[in-house]
């Protein structure tokens, strides 16, 4: 029995505001041997009998493991896996639903005593798919050059055998048996195409951690201090390492089981398992729970097993119990499915671990555990409920990643795993090189790339040693799918949003990914603040967002079919460059007052607020000088006055933007929307030349992170505000260095 864990992060909604997606696939091609000869002397009416059981048994099969029937082309059936949502595991899902199709079909009678045989191909490559057609489920329409390398690939296949391409084998390298055919010559390629032919499924192996751990101390310390307190305190813990594919979840899970190995003189047991993507039975993870507490490997035998259950078990139960609870265990390593039998012995197995956790300290820890069915994690309440209510020294150690759907009891402790720093990451990369035999010099330049992941960084060393381009470095395939897997997990708004901010070029700016995907200025607020949440972008005060990871941005740019991606490209570097200002520093009295003050004094027909820009503010260079001359002295007087009230008064937050050819053209007719300062920050010094020469801002101003705050001018006293008759008329817009922050003298009412 094979169930199939559905992904509960996916999402139906119908709303796609990119309809169509360049998207890595992989396709599965179905045909059978010989079926003109088979038709030929088959009544028509057998034949539709015969072909309604075929493509019914085949379908079935392909949606259990989540392949969309893209279309019928006589006998033969085409499915896309990935067509609009992946987990990563595209390629390994396909090759499962051929291998599956194979067992049911090859030479077992279908309809009366009838026969058949198939080949089945699979290809993984870019495809354009209309996502709209595959959400419904019907026939989703795909382009591409992969659907031609399946189909080729089926010709090749041996009859009742599943051929693979590459890219295919490459993705499925550790879980699926592979064994290499020689290359196949194809019209119109060269050279000939390689060919894989899937034998079986892999029988999962332990990671190998050999290498020196390269930060994570930190991490590694509080873990440690969790489940110490745990053990020695006899007060259950469950603990959840958290992070994103790639960030060295499984490696800080084996340094803590190698590091903590005593606790208060007495040994600690560990009984660590891992949980494959789609396992064959629900409760595989508990049987391999069993196999570790008794020491079986999995090529015992039965008589093997029944001696190493009798021995782990005997100092466990009185002698009258041993024999039924290893007849129960027995049976759920032979069938771990969700039937009652073994469940029953599920329950067994948690009762085997809560008495080993009575004799001495354990820790019970499960890799991957977002890839397991819910079964195991009710099993791993149950053992923990009923570890706290006894007091027993056990803990829970649970890696998954963000996105997982969280089930943790209450007192659960999450420890995130953090990207690496910029040292950890060279560090890393020039071990890998290193061991790898490749030219440390790399690492300078794959540094930016790795995003601080240990396992994007070892993907990219991998890749070189296989070849890969060392001068363009492309994104290895490990690492697209992973990152791919990430964008899925979002909802059709979020997707589109990430996808027109990798347009942008730069930090990402709401107001342009707004104007790339043609929406109403705000519309896409709630959404950057989702990725934000969801650690895909990263906030920056003074001028929007930034991807956490290139690989990121790449994936998300190459998503867009290239002549929306150059719409949103032009889109995007027309709208004007913004602050982001964080909203509980926002006064909405202030700001709407002051909108409503500059809509009445200049009135724009059918055109949306915007905020002032700052190349419009800095055009007016004549004037600066002058309004330079009155703040600097306002600014020195700072350090001898004594303090001033500072009235409320409506200003404009806006980023000091570099000098740039063209950058001081006219604002234009453009309505001012103003908004509250941000923050106050301290005072610099001010340059002894207060001019905008060239405009170019002050010396001091431009090396200080500070933003330039448009203030409507306000008239006051010579003696007070300046000299008099210096500074633009009333109701005009000019512009001040900030830091310094500017305290106009009491009195002054607020423009």
């Amino acid at each position: 029995m094979i169930t199939i864990v559905a992904d509960t992060q996916r999402t139906d909604r119908p709303h796609w505001p990119v309809a169509e997606e360049r998207r890595t696939v992989t396709v599965l091609f179905a045909d059978i041997v010989g079926s003109t000869a088979l038709v030929d002397r088959l009544d028509p009416e057998d034949v539709r009998a015969l072909q309604r059981a075929y493509f019914d048994t085949v379908a079935s099969v392909l949606r259990r493991w989540h392949g969309v029937v893209e279309k019928y082309v006589g006998d033969a059936v085409m499915a896309l896996f990935g067509a609009r949502h992946s987990d990563g595991f595209d390629a390994y899902r396909a090759v499962r639903a051929g291998l599956e199709i194979q067992a049911a079909l090859d030479r077992r009678p279908i309809l009366g005593d009838i026969t058949l045989r198939v080949r089945v191909g699979v290809a993984t490559g870019e495809a354009v798919v209309d996502l709209g057609d595959a959400v419904s489920g019907g026939h989703g329409v795909a382009s591409g050059a992969v659907i031609t390398t399946a189909a080729r690939l089926q010709e090749y296949a041996a009859p009742g055998a599943v051929a693979l391409c590459a890219a295919t084998a490459r993705a499925t390298a550790g879980l699926i048996v592979q064994r290499q055919l020689a290359p196949v010559p194809v019209a119109g390629r060269v050279p000939p195409m390689p060919v894989w032919h899937a034998a079986g499924l892999a029988r999962p192996g332990a990671d190998r951690h050999d290498g020196p751990l390269i930060g994570r101390r930190r991490e590694l310390a509080s873990i440690t201090d969790q489940v110490t307190r745990a053990l020695h305190e006899h007060e259950p813990r469950w603990v959840s390492l958290v992070g994103p594919s790639g960030s060295g979840r499984s490696r800080l899970l084996h340094e803590l089981a190698r590091a903590l190995r005593t606790v208060d003189g007495m040994p600690v047991r560990w009984c660590v398992v891992g949980c494959p993507p789609y396992p064959d039975q629900v409760l595989a993870p508990v049987a391999e729970l069993v196999r570790g507490v008794a020491g079986i490997r999995h090529g015992d035998g039965p008589a093997a097993v029944r001696d190493r259950l009798t021995d782990a078990l005997t100092p466990l139960y009185p002698p009258d119990r041993v024999a039924a609870a290893v007849v129960a265990l027995q049976s759920l390593l032979t069938t771990p499915d969700g039937s009652a039998e073994a469940l029953a012995a599920a329950a067994v197995c948690r009762d085997v671990l809560l008495r080993l956790a009575a004799h001495r300290p354990l820790v019970v820890a499960v890799d991957d555990v977002d890839r397991a069915a819910p079964v195991v994690s009710h099993f791993l309440h149950a053992l923990f409920t009923a570890a706290a209510a006894r007091g027993l020294p056990l803990a829970v150690l649970t890696v998954h990643q963000p996105q997982w759907a969280d089930t943790r009891p209450g007192p659960a402790r999450r420890v995130p795993i953090r990207p690496l720093a910029t040292v950890q990451s060279g560090r890393l990369l020039r071990h890998l090189l290193t061991r790898a035999g490749q030219p440390v010099t790399l690492a300078d330049r794959l540094l930016p790339l790795v995003a601080g992941r240990p396992g994007h960084a070892a993907a990219y060393v991998r890749s070189i040693v296989d070849g890969a381009d060392r001068v363009t470095l492309p994104l290895p395939d490990a690492v697209r799918r992973a990152v791919g897997a990430e964008l899925d997990h979002l909802d059709g708004e979020r997707r589109a949003v990430l996808m027109a901010a990798a347009t942008t070029g730069g930090p990402v700016s709401g107001t342009a990914v707004d104007r790339a995907l043609g929406w109403a200025p705000g519309q896409s607020a709630s959404a950057l603040r989702g990725l934000v949440a969801a650690g895909l972008l990263l906030p920056r005060r003074a001028d929007g967002y930034v991807f956490a990871a290139p690989a990121l941005r790449q994936v998300a740019a190459e998503r867009l079919p290239r002549a929306l991606r150059a719409v949103f490209g032009r889109r995007a570097a027309e709208a004007p460059r913004l602050d982001t200002v964080r909203p509980d520093a926002l006064d909405p009295t202030s700001v709407r007052r002051a909108a409503d003050r500059s809509a009445a004094d200049h009135p724009v027909a059918d055109r949306p607020a915007d905020m002032a820009r700052l190349d419009a503010v800095r055009s007016r260079a004549g004037r600066l000088g002058a309004v330079f001359a009155v703040v600097v002295p306002t600014v020195s007087s700072r350090r001898t006055e004594p303090p001033r009230r500072r009235l409320p008064t409506a200003t404009m937050a806006t980023a000091p933007a570099a000098p740039s050819r063209g950058a001081n053209r006219p604002a234009g007719a453009r309505r001012l929307r103003a908004v509250a300062s941000a923050s106050d920050v301290p005072p610099t010094r001010a340059s002894a030349t207060p001019t905008n020469t060239g405009g170019h801002w002050l010396a001091d101003v431009a090396r200080a992170p500070a933003t330039i705050r448009a203030v409507p001018t306000v008239p006051g006293p010579p003696e007070r505000g300046g000299p008099a008759g210096v500074g633009p008329p009333a109701r005009v817009v000019r512009a001040a260095p900030r830091p310094p922050l500017i305290h106009w003298p009491n009195g002054l009412a607020a423009a």
